[in-house]
């Protein structure tokens, strides 16, 4: 009778997993310490140990896909007049708004021809990063790697940054794309310092590098994408999560955007 009470009673922490449900539901790629950071906010005195023991007896844990992969590399060799690497890894900044980074990183999908075979292609993403609180400021999302898509988030990054009261530097690879003389002139026109990596150093760009990184693991790695618009659409769909709702522990808990408008409010 004693053991049959005791696996007919409710579990003492049903409401907590009953809570963690709804956070994996918003959020399917929290791991253990968000988890632990969401639960506190809702009013639940957990660590992190308890919270990864439930997780794992829950089936919660997160089984994102991931692989490596070929890298895409946008280098051509050095034309032009050469950048010194102005960031040297300091990447944090306390002014918004201050350094920027960019890269581009390239996707695949599947289409069927004229012929009902399957062919792959291609979908290349070029993203413009604020440092100060790893905020998307701007991207397209194109076909094949093209001057157009990088000269037009170009200079929607340049426009939304325009209120920085410091100079600007824009930090790249040595990808073709920035070494474009219409990219150095934009930049120059704009009097803003370019920075590049050293070569072959991608830790020299590892921000945005991250970045592309949690992107392919949450929403890219292990799915098949069968167009060209419904990979677009993932795309679109996780960099709005990422800047609005993906909190982050070095933004003290918090997105992006709203880390950014908390220490704007709050000067």
């Amino acid at each position: 009778m004693y053991w049959q009470a005791r696996f007919d009673r409710e579990s003492p922490d049903q409401k907590i997993i009953d809570e963690m449900h709804k956070v994996r539901k918003a959020h399917k790629d929290f791991g253990c310490l968000r988890m632990t950071h969401e639960l506190r906010e809702a009013g639940y005195l957990v660590n992190k140990k308890k919270v990864a023991r439930l997780l794992k007896e829950t089936g919660l844990s997160v089984t994102s896909y991931t692989r490596k992969s070929r890298k895409y590399s946008s280098y051509r060799g050095d034309t032009g007049k050469p950048r010194k690497n102005l960031i040297h890894r300091r990447f944090y900044t306390s002014v918004v708004h201050q350094k920027i980074t960019t890269d581009t990183t390239e996707f695949k999908y599947y289409e069927r021809d004229m012929t009902g075979e399957l062919r792959q292609k291609k979908v290349y993403l070029d993203p413009f990063m604020d440092l100060f609180n790893s905020e998307i400021l701007s991207f397209r999302i194109s076909k094949r790697p093209n001057a157009k898509a990088v000269m037009d988030a170009l200079e929607e990054a340049i426009q939304i940054t325009d209120d920085c009261q410091y100079r600007r530097t824009f930090h790249s690879d040595r990808g073709w794309a920035y070494q474009m003389g219409a990219y150095q002139s934009e930049l120059k026109k704009q009097t803003i310092f370019q920075s590049f990596p050293r070569k072959g150093n991608c830790l020299d760009n590892s921000p945005i590098e991250n970045f592309f990184s949690l992107l392919k693991q949450e929403v890219y790695y292990g799915q098949i994408f069968h167009s060209y618009e419904e990979l677009e659409g993932t795309i679109v769909t996780f960099i709005d999560y990422y800047n609005h709702r993906r909190i982050k522990q070095k933004l003290n808990w918090m997105s992006p955007i709203n880390y950014r408008e908390t220490v704007q409010n709050a000067a």
